[in-house]
Formats: C-alpha cells, sequence, structure tokens
C-alpha cells in the first residue's frame, strides 16, 4: 500500500470497497491523500469508527487545524468561510449543544413521522411530472427519458431524486414556496471545493456569492413574514442575540445543502444496489404488495441500502488539540481525521457476509448517519423519505431496470459523498402518469 494512500480517482469512486477492505485488514488508521492535497488520517474498522466518533480528545471546530490542514483543505475563500462554516459539523460543546438544539425539535421522529402522507404526496406529484416529462421529449434511452422499443425511459436523478428531498425539506423548515423554486441545486457543489489556481475556481466562488445572497433573501423573508417554523426559529434566535449572523446563516447553509444531497445521493446507491440483485429488489417489491404494504420489511431495507453503500462515505474533519497517541500512531495536533463509514459498514467483525446485500439483517446497527454527539439530526426524516421514495418508485414502475453496463455510471466525485450523477432506467411501457397508480397515502 502507498503512504500515503490516494483516495480518489475513477476507480475509486465507482467501487471503494476493494480498498477498504485491505485498509481494514492491514489495520484501523491510515495516512491517506486527497484530490486537493490534504494528507489525513482515516479510521477504518467499526470498533475504530465508532471509538473516534465518541472520544471526547477530538474537536471539530476549524480552528484547531493546523498549518498544513490549513493550505490545503480550508479552501473555500473568505468572507464565506468565515460566514457559511460555522454549522453544527464544526462545532464543539457547549456551543455545539446549543446550536443543536435550536433545530432537533423540527426534525425529532414524532414530528416527521406526521409528515409521511404529505412526503407520499410530494414523492407521486415530483413522479408524475417527471415521467409526464420524459413521454412528451420522446427521447431514447441514452438522453435519460422518453420511449423506445415497448419500453419508458427515465433519469431517476433528474426525474425524481434531485428535486424530492429538497421539495420535503422546504416543508420541514418553513421555506417559503417563491425562495423553494428559486433554488438552483447546482449551489449544492459547494461543498466540493476546487483550489485557488483550478480553471473551476471563478464558477466555483460564483456559486458561493449567490447561495449566500439566497440565503440572506431567506432570513430576511422570514423575518419580515414570520412563521411557525424552524427558519423563522433561527432568525428569532438571532434577533435575540442567542445566534451570531454567521451562526445563522451557516445553520440554513447546512440545512439547504447537507439537509438535502445526501438523500438524493443515497436513493441512487439504493436503486443501483437493487437493480444488481434482481432477487432482492423482487423480495422487497412483493412485500410492498401485501395488504400491509411491507413497512416493517420496506423499514428493514432501507436500513440495510444505508449499509451496504452509504451516500455519506466519509465524515468531516475531526482534529486533536496536541499531539496523540493514537491506534499505535502519533497524530500531530492539527492534522485531520476522518472516519470511513462505508469501511466501518461492511467490516465483517460486526457484519456477517458484510459484501452480500440481505435486506433482511437483522440486528443492522450501521453507521450510516454516524455516531455520538454528531449523529445525523435529521436521520428521522431521511429514513421516511427513503422508504417513501423506494415504495414510490417500486410500486409505479413495473419491470424496473437499469440501463447502464457497469463502469458506465457516473459516479459523484466528491471527497465525502457517494452517488451517481446520473441514473438510466427503463420500466414497462404501459406505466406512466396515467397508468400508474398513486402510493395509498399511509398514516
Amino acid at each position: 500500500m502507498p503512504d500515503p494512500v490516494p483516495l480518489y480517482g475513477e476507480a475509486y469512486k465507482t467501487d471503494p470497497y476493494p480498498l477498504y477492505t485491505r485498509l481494514r485488514e492491514e489495520g484501523p488508521l491510515h495516512r491517506v491523500h486527497f484530490p486537493s492535497g490534504v494528507h489525513a488520517w482515516l479510521v477504518t474498522g467499526y470498533d475504530a469508527a465508532q471509538q473516534a466518533l465518541t472520544d471526547d480528545r477530538f474537536g471539530k471546530n476549524h480552528d484547531l487545524g493546523n498549518d498544513a490542514w490549513r493550505a490545503k483543505a480550508a479552501i473555500m475563500p473568505e468572507p464565506q468561510h468565515s460566514q457559511l462554516q460555522v454549522h453544527l459539523l464544526h462545532q464543539d460543546p457547549p456551543k455545539h449543544t446549543h446550536m443543536r438544539r435550536m433545530v432537533t425539535d423540527a426534525f425529532a421522529p414524532r414530528a416527521v413521522e406526521r409528515l409521511r402522507p404529505r412526503v407520499q404526496e410530494i414523492a407521486d406529484e415530483l413522479l408524475d411530472a417527471g415521467l409526464a416529462a420524459g413521454a412528451s421529449e420522446g427521447a431514447g434511452a441514452g438522453e435519460g427519458a422518453g420511449e423506445a422499443g415497448g419500453r419508458a425511459f427515465f433519469d431517476a436523478v433528474e426525474g425524481f431524486a434531485a428535486h424530492f428531498p429538497f421539495r420535503v425539506l422546504a416543508e420541514v423548515i418553513g421555506l417559503p414556496d417563491e425562495l423553494a423554486r428559486d433554488f438552483d441545486r447546482d449551489w449544492g457543489k459547494v461543498v466540493q471545493p476546487v483550489g485557488p489556481s483550478d480553471p473551476q475556481r471563478p464558477r466555483y466562488e460564483g456559486r458561493l456569492r449567490a447561495l449566500q445572497t439566497y440565503i440572506a433573501r431567506v432570513t430576511e423573508a422570514k423575518r419580515r413574514e414570520p412563521g411557525d417554523d424552524l427558519l423563522t426559529a433561527l432568525v428569532a434566535a438571532h434577533d435575540a442575540g442567542s445566534l451570531t449572523t454567521e451562526e445563522t446563516d451557516s445553520i440554513v447553509f447546512q440545512l439547504l445543502v447537507a439537509g438535502q444531497e445526501p438523500v438524493t445521493n443515497q436513493i441512487t446507491t439504493a436503486l443501483v444496489a437493487l437493480l444488481r440483485h434482481p432477487e432482492q429488489l423482487e423480495r422487497l417489491r412483493s412485500s410492498l404488495a401485501e395488504e400491509d404494504g411491507g413497512q416493517a420489511t420496506l423499514a428493514r431495507a432501507v436500513e440495510e441500502l444505508l449499509r451496504y453503500d452509504s451516500a455519506f462515505e466519509l465524515t468531516t474533519w475531526r482534529f486533536f488539540a496536541e499531539d496523540t497517541e493514537f491506534h499505535g500512531r502519533t497524530v500531530p495536533a492539527g492534522d485531520s481525521v476522518i472516519v470511513s463509514l462505508s469501511a466501518a459498514n461492511r467490516d465483517p467483525r460486526r457484519f456477517p457476509d458484510p459484501d452480500t446485500l440481505d435486506l433482511g439483517r437483522k440486528p443492522n446497527p450501521h453507521l450510516a448517519f454516524g455516531h455520538g454527539i454528531h449523529f445525523c439530526p435529521g436521520a428521522a426524516l431521511a429514513r421516511i423519505e427513503l422508504q417513501t421514495a423506494l415504495r414510490t418508485l417500486l410500486t409505479r414502475l413495473p419491470d424496473l431496470r437499469l440501463e447502464a453496463a457497469p463502469g458506465e455510471l457516473p459516479w459523484v466525485h466528491a471527497v465525502l459523498a457517494r452517488g451517481v450523477n446520473r441514473l438510466p432506467l427503463s420500466y414497462a411501457r404501459d406505466a406512466g402518469p396515467d397508468a400508474a397508480p398513486r402510493c395509498p397515502v399511509r398514516h
């Protein structure tokens, strides 16, 4: 193995799991190299990951990063870095505790469970629109939508997954319809920074400025017309002096970007996994046709799909405040340490036969949403979104097939994320916005 191990390239992004297996077998801690030039420490293995995610010697605040890390990793330019990077993922207690309390009520399991019928309505509305657009375009499989040879073609990203999580999120946080329509999904790429000399740097900085302007519009709109929602609560906390402007804007930034893009990616990784395992796909589809709607089977299947190929492949940075012995290595103060959630979720010491997709796997204590104080606050909502998305697509699109050979899928080349930018599917031609019945709304 090279030292450091490169964590980039087409082969790695297409299938990182062989590399993760080799790393786990050699030990729990490795020096790695990211495309930005950052050298970091990667934690692999389930037990080591759990330990790192609960180790209170680690800090998340970027101020802990040393000069070597800051020169390569902290490349979001000012003023945006100072104004948009002080959200929950980059905070430590007690500030983290205070800021997290601001958002947890809106994403509490009971609160989001009440939204399940509305989430189903949104899914059906979007699929209706996506299928109608595909039929009207009349494109072939290579163009991602249309009909040919008795089958209809559909890009599951643009036709559904890219829009569904944001529509749901907008309702949960209270984003006004007009502002929701103005959100440009391209702004989500600001979490994929490029260096100062990269030819794409001007476009990247343009995204940042546009997103920051949009966030200012959002907070001003909620100040002008408050409601009973999370965005209004954040603005009220700011105006009462409980949050700084930078903290408020950073939380809104985190909600708008981290609150939807991982769910989009997880829908795609789940569909790819199911379509590459037709016996498991049929197992799930059959359960959905049962009298009770197969909810228990669906919930268990989503947990396995989260474990098998997680959209949040790696965690964000962690730092030791001083040189620290960690898994037999000395990690210098301020060096970045990252946990591989995907490597932990395929650890054979925790999951029997971990490279096998088993939708009935139980128990399934995966780490797809993290662990410890930084466990994803939106996990309950994400689970409902994933369950709803799969139920809708598998129920309404019969004989679903993947229209891409191995190696043809365009995997996202973001450092932390896993998903595909386009997912060409086909289904039996007699389905569509008129022929495919909507899913029953289950309370």
